[in-house]
C-alpha cells in the first residue's frame, strides 16, 4: 500500500526531506503502556509541525494503493481502516497529502520531523493515543519496503505516510516519506 500524487504548487525548494540522522534510528527502548481497545481515531496532532488535522477513515483504492483524503481536503488526515487503530497492539497507519493545487498540505512538514517527535491521536472513546517518532524516512515508490513499514509487532506502533523525494510534472513524487512511532503514553 502507498500513497500516490502531488502537485508543483509549493513554496520553493518543496517539502522538508528527512534527515539522514532521522533515517533508520533505533526503535525507542522500555515497555509501551498496554495497547488500548479498537476505535476510531477523529483528530491527530503534531504540535512541533503545527498540524491539528480531524481523521478520517479510508480504504484502498482500485490501483490497491490506500486512498488518501479528497486533494480539496487539503487539511484533512486519512486512518487506513484496514490496520489496527491507532493506540491498539500492531501498525495503525495514517496517510495526508503533502501538498494540492493551492500549495502545501495537512503532512506537509513530515520530512522535517525527528526522532522524539510527540504525536497525539485523538481517538473516538474519548482516549489520546501519544507516539514517540523512532525514524523518518523516504522510500522509492517502486520497490516499497511494504513488508517492513507495514509490519505487525507486539507493540502498539504508528506510520505516518505523505508522498516525497523527487518530483516531476510528469510523474509527481517518486518516493513516501514515512515516519514510524511507537505508542508512549494515554491521556
Amino acid at each position: 500500500f502507498l500513497v500516490r500524487g502531488g502537485t508543483a504548487a509549493l513554496p520553493a525548494g518543496g517539502p522538508p526531506q528527512p534527515a539522514p540522522a532521522a533515517a533508520g534510528a533505533h526503535r525507542p527502548p522500555g515497555t509501551s503502556p498496554a495497547p488500548l481497545p479498537h476505535a476510531v481515531p477523529s483528530r491527530i496532532v503534531i504540535a512541533s509541525a503545527g498540524v491539528d488535522a480531524p481523521v478520517t477513515p479510508v480504504g484502498l483504492d482500485a490501483d490497491g494503493w490506500i486512498a488518501a483524503p479528497p486533494p480539496e481536503r487539503a487539511r484533512l488526515a486519512g486512518w487506513y481502516r484496514g490496520a489496527v487503530s491507532p493506540g491498539e497492539r500492531g501498525t495503525a497507519v495514517v496517510v495526508g497529502h503533502v501538498d494540492n493545487d493551492a500549495g502545501p498540505a495537512v503532512f506537509y512538514s513530515l520530512g522535517s520531523l525527528r526522532p522524539g517527535t510527540r504525536v497525539a491521536v485523538e481517538r473516538e472513546d474519548g482516549r489520546t493515543a501519544v507516539f514517540a517518532l523512532y525514524a523518518v524516512e523516504v522510500f522509492p515508490q517502486r520497490g516499497f519496503p511494504a513488508d517492513t513499514v507495514y509490519a505487525d509487532g507486539p507493540a502498539p506502533e504508528i506510520r505516518l505516510i505523505t508522498c516525497g523525494g523527487a518530483y516531476s510534472a510528469r510523474d509527481g513524487y517518486q518516493g513516501n516519506v514515512v515516519a514510524s512511532g511507537r505508542l508512549v503514553a494515554v491521556r
